[in-house]
């Protein structure tokens, strides 16, 4: 009974051996080399790019007070509406004391000024009347009165303007009254009840009481890398497409190519507009990002191969042509003119039929 059992061992051993050695040889057998192989398609060819960028209004401002003061009412919020010359806010004027000082003294010195001037109009009247004084000389003291008059209230304008803001002579034009300067939405109010906030001079740029945009007047605006500029026109049309928005697209036309490059991140760009066309009935929200998709150049109706069957050495590309079929098939390499390409496919101008076939890449085994 053992001596049985050697030999079945025996033999299972001598089997796997065999076995292995039979999978061995079948694997270090040179496999034949199988390629893709492509027939020449005519067919329309484009070369595009895209453009990361945003969407802004091309008319956005800023409404800054004409006066310093404090912040008391606010009429208006983000979002709403505005028509051009309507009131969004309301400043209380804190006035400064040396302004305030001088115009107090200039209203008493107009009042000082106007008494005399009455008295002496009153006195050159009587002799006027009694005809001893010239009409020349009582219509000069006469319009003394006038001018002192009207400096008095000139004085008292001036000072209700630095204590109040607004002079009631002049209540309907009043610098308390913070009103929008075009007709749009409202994108930001950035100040609240109780803020102070300062009127634009030499040494600052003011505060601003709120951003008003014409959202009907929309633009795109990117950059574009500098190996590509050459190739834009003013006036090519774009497609854009909203990241918030992926199922909606909108045309645009190029209107702008900054002559200048900026350096952003060590790669030169420039800087292009479109005006967008927003169909009626979508929303469009300032700062949106979105892509630009435009056509740079374009081919129709030309022979076209798969980019992956072109080969480049130095200048000059090349297809291997099939020759043959089964196991007489041959590979002839080819000198051939390319042209446009999109990335996937390209244009070959000559050195190429139609009815050629063409050795793609060497296809990959699975394991």
């Amino acid at each position: 009974m053992k001596k049985y059992l050697k030999v079945i061992i025996a033999a299972i051993v001598v089997l796997i051996f065999i076995g292995t050695f039979v999978f061995l040889y079948e694997k270090s057998k040179p496999q034949p080399v199988v390629y893709d192989e492509f027939t020449p398609k005519v067919t329309d060819i484009s070369k595009t790019t895209v453009i990361t960028g945003s969407i802004e209004p091309r008319d956005e401002v800023e409404v800054k007070p004409q006066i310093s003061g404090i912040i008391t009412e606010i009429y208006k919020e983000a979002g709403e509406m505005v028509k051009s010359g309507e009131v969004i806010a309301k400043v209380k004027v804190i006035p400064d004391m040396g302004q305030l000082s001088s115009a107090e003294s200039r209203v008493r010195l107009a009042e000082i000024n106007l008494k005399q001037a009455k008295v002496n109009f009153d006195r050159e009247k009587q002799l006027y009347d009694k005809q001893l004084v010239s009409a020349e000389e009582y219509d000069n003291v006469r319009q003394a009165l006038d001018q002192a008059r009207e400096e008095k209230t000139a004085a008292i304008d001036a000072l209700e303007v630095v204590r109040d803001g607004v002079s009631r002579s002049n209540a309907s034009a009043s610098s308390t009254l913070i009103r929008s300067t075009i007709s749009g939405l409202i994108l930001d109010v950035p100040v609240k009840v109780g803020n102070s906030v300062i009127l634009s001079n030499t040494f600052n740029d003011g505060t601003t009481i709120a951003t008003v945009a014409d959202m009907s007047d929309l633009i795109f605006k990117g950059n574009i890398d500098e190996t590509e500029v050459g190739q834009l026109v003013t006036g090519m049309p774009m497609r854009i497409t909203i990241g918030a928005l992926q199922n909606l697209k909108f045309e645009a036309r190029l209107e702008y190519i900054s002559p200048k490059a900026t350096d952003n991140n060590g790669a030169n760009q420039f800087e292009i507009k479109a005006a967008v066309t927003v169909p009626q009935g979508n929303a469009i929200r300032s700062g949106y990002s979105a892509n630009a998709e435009i056509e740079l150049a374009s081919a129709k109706g030309v022979l076209t191969v798969p980019e992956s069957a072109i080969e480049f050495s130095g200048n000059d590309t090349y297809v291997y042509v099939i020759k043959g079929s089964g196991d007489d098939k041959t590979y002839e390499r080819r000198k051939v003119t390319t042209g446009l390409s999109d990335g996937i496919n390209i244009e070959i101008k000559s050195g190429l039929k139609k009815n050629e076939k063409v050795r793609g890449p060497q296809k990959v085994k699975d394991e």
